[in-house]
């Protein structure tokens, strides 16, 4: 019986191979995880530059809002240039010369600092906080913010050399920021400022009125307008901001992030309220984190602990999608093949007990060899996102993606939740002469079945709570929530309790299955109602209870 059970299996792993499916589900699932990555960044960059203007009416806000929102694009563009400049790249030509010029600067001084003077030590000094400090005080004095800098930058041993670029070049390189394009600035990073948002300058002057720009808005010259108040320190006149996009709430937020900075230093100082006093009061309760060990020790919390406890969460989603695509595949292909007559053949030869099984082993090895490689290509993305996102993401994801627990139960809990999810559409199948006829009897237990989706966060925020142990004990969502709370993790013996109850229940629908399979495989016209499949799980092997008549 085993061998021919392997034999029909073999048959199914191969058949399956041969179709394009197959290599489609192979290949889909990789594709689609690097377009989630790449196609949100490709169309975020293609996002129309948001035009507007400002009518300001105070006379000095608005120069003070452009210069401190240059600053953070200017840290982010010199740091770029820097880090270009180490690594030797080309395509440093972008930058103008005085950029490169202070940013060469920079890259000697960061290379005479560092161990050995090799670039990679210098490339680790980017991201000490001296160097995150001196790169602020950098772009503050490029944007033009009121205040001696130029000390600190003197005093920190990583810009000292730069700072005397700075001072030949710093006017030159302010008319270059100013005067660029947001198109140009998209060279540099889709998230600056000055790449995402141009101020047109109808309304600096003053002399047009908001008529005048509710006209431009109107016939989408202008995405929006601002309006300051004369008073904006006072506070007793509103800010105003006009656009025709109700959705598109960035420019606003934006805009209103530097001003509030602005106006809090100005009334800071108008109160004659020390700096340092209103940071105190201000100051909010900062707790420090820690994660008590197994041994009820406290040990700091590392970013890849955090990634490690949601990662299960990441993971169900895709059992879910594995355990529900393979069991459908397995679905598709019984029902095809009883409508085709093929499976009529295939009982010449072999049992219906060994025909399922096969097909059940076969798919599996099918699913098994497509689970595997979306695996892989899972941590393999999960290695190279830092390079497809274009940034630093100051965690470890590999750490977490590539966790020997996380990756040994979800291949045990693939193949747990396909076994009782593959007996039971199998048992489906074979009494459904059409794939529209199984989709109706299935729709109801698909509905159930998206549960475990419902629950992911509840049960990923606590995975040992009383939910999430519940649910843990329903041998059709143990699979998924058992996966779901791997971060927790569960006990040894709820994870011992909750298998040995899914085993038993998948033989008991491997055995309830049969018994349906053994008459549904062969027979024709309506399919049974579920009281019909119901008499004949009850009736004995060798017996077909007579149906009823319309």
């Amino acid at each position: 019986m085993r061998s021919k059970s392997l034999l029909v299996a073999n048959r199914e792993y191969v058949e399956n191979l041969r179709t394009k499916m197959f290599w489609v589900g192979i290949l889909f699932f990789p594709i689609i995880l690097v377009l989630s990555i790449v196609v949100p960044r490709w169309l975020e960059g293609r996002k129309d530059v948001r035009r507007y203007a400002v009518l300001d009416r105070s006379g000095f806000l608005l120069e003070r809002i452009e210069e401190r929102s240059a600053m953070p694009d200017l840290e982010k563009v010199f740091r770029e240039a820097v880090l270009r400049q180490i690594k030797g790249k080309e395509s440093l030509a972008v930058f103008p010369a005085s950029v490169q010029a202070v940013a060469a600067a920079i890259g000697q001084s960061l290379c005479e600092q560092a161990e050995g003077g090799t670039n990679d030590a210098a490339l680790a000094l980017m991201n000490q906080e001296d160097f995150r400090k001196g790169m602020r005080d950098f772009a503050s004095l490029i944007s033009g913010e009121p205040g001696s800098r130029m000390q600190q930058l003197l005093s920190n041993p990583l810009f000292k050399q730069a700072a005397a670029e700075l001072e030949k070049f710093r006017a030159e390189i302010q008319q270059w920021w100013r005067s660029l394009p947001p198109k140009e600035a998209k060279e540099f990073g889709s998230d600056l400022s000055k790449s995402r948002y141009q101020r047109i300058d109808d309304g600096a002057s003053g002399e047009i009125t908001e008529e005048t720009l509710n006209l431009k808005v109107a016939d989408n010259d202008l995405f929006a307008y601002i309006v300051i108040p004369e008073d904006p320190i006072k506070g007793e006149q509103q800010f105003k901001y006009v656009s025709r996009n109700l959705t598109d709430e960035d420019l606003r937020e934006w805009f209103a992030r530097y001003a509030n900075d602005e106006l809090r230093e100005r009334r800071l100082e108008q109160e004659s309220i020390d700096r340092t006093t209103a940071d105190w009061i201000q100051k909010p309760v900062d707790f420090e984190k820690k994660q008590v060990s197994k041994q009820g020790k406290e040990e700091e919390i590392a970013k890849e602990d955090i990634a490690l406890k949601w990662a299960p969460v990441v993971c169900v989603y895709l059992l879910w999608i594995a355990v529900f695509s393979i069991s459908q595949m397995l679905l598709t292909n019984t029902v095809e093949e009883k409508s085709n007559r093929i499976l009529e053949v295939l009982l010449s030869s072999v049992s219906p007990l060994q025909l399922m099984s096969g097909k059940i082993i076969g798919i599996a090895w099918t699913g098994l060899t497509m689970v595997c490689s979306w695996v892989l290509s899972f941590v393999a993305l999960v290695k190279f996102m830092p390079a497809l996102m274009g940034k630093d993401l100051g965690v470890n994801l590999l750490q977490a993606a590539s966790d020997p627990l996380l990756l040994t139960s979800f291949i045990v809990y693939f193949l747990l939740g396909y076994l009782f999810f593959a007996a039971f559409l199998v048992g489906i199948g074979s009494v459904c002469n059409t794939v529209k006829e199984a989709g109706n009897l299935m729709m109801p237990v698909s509905v159930l079945l998206m549960l475990p989706l419902f629950s992911m966060i509840p049960v990923g925020q606590d995975p040992n709570g009383t939910l999430a142990k519940f649910l843990s004990y329903i041998p059709p969502f143990t699979p998924f929530v058992m996966m779901n709370r791997a971060g927790g993790p569960p006990s040894l013996t709820e994870y011992v309790v909750t298998s040995i109850l899914l085993i038993v229940t998948i033989v008991l629908v491997f055995w309830a299955a049969a018994k349906v399979f053994r008459i549904g495989i062969l027979m024709t016209g309506k399919p049974p109602t579920p009281l019909e499949i119901l008499r004949w799980i009850r009736a004995p092997i060798g017996q077909v209870p007579a149906r009823k008549q319309e």
